[in-house]
């Protein structure tokens, strides 16, 4: 999977893959394996390894800035915001590219089991704004809307469980 992210304002893309239950992160030409399990309510426990035997141990609270919606992650003493997009593909500027004129369909870019749906039928929402949250691997993760719109019809319900690929929301431009 593909992700565009912002950390402190500044914008990376990042491939995460699965392999034999962790997570293979890149940024850029450097790999690493990740393990990540939950621990304690909103704190991660990650083991990460970087393909040349060292393995750091981490143990990360996570939360959500309920003002901006990105997540907040405990890095040291201080909190980094953290701006999730999923991504199709690198090197787009404009995300309300993704959305053109008709409808959009909200699709789930990863196997899991929804745990919210922020917003209900006949609701605006705002680029960019998240209108569903998956749980995949241990992990929340939201997916937003990619342009301005109305919500048209929800497909699916807080704690079903879904496939990539799924149609999870329809949202019509307005």
């Amino acid at each position: 999977m593909q992700y565009d992210i912002e950390v402190n304002g500044q914008r990376r893309q990042l491939t995460v893959t699965g392999r034999d239950g962790r997570f293979i992160v890149r940024l850029g030409e450097e790999e690493w394996s990740v393990d990540a399990s939950h621990v304690a309510g909103h704190t991660l426990s990650l083991l990460i390894g970087n393909g040349e035997g060292l393995v750091v141990s981490r143990e990360i609270p996570v939360a959500t800035d309920p003002v901006s919606g990105q997540h907040l992650f405990g890095i040291g003493p201080v909190p980094v915001r953290v701006g999730l997009n999923v991504r199709r593909r690198f090197g787009r500027t404009d995300d309300a590219a993704d959305g053109g004129s008709g409808p959009q369909r909200i699709v789930a870019p990863m196997p899991g089991k929804v745990v919210r749906i922020v917003g209900a039928v006949g609701d605006a929402v705002v680029h960019r704004q998240p209108v569903v949250v998956i749980e995949a691997m241990k992990m929340e993760n939201e997916i937003r809307a990619s342009s301005s719109a109305k919500i048209k019809s929800i497909l699916v319900e807080p704690g079903q469980s879904i496939e990539s690929g799924s149609v999870l929301i329809e949202l019509e431009t307005i």
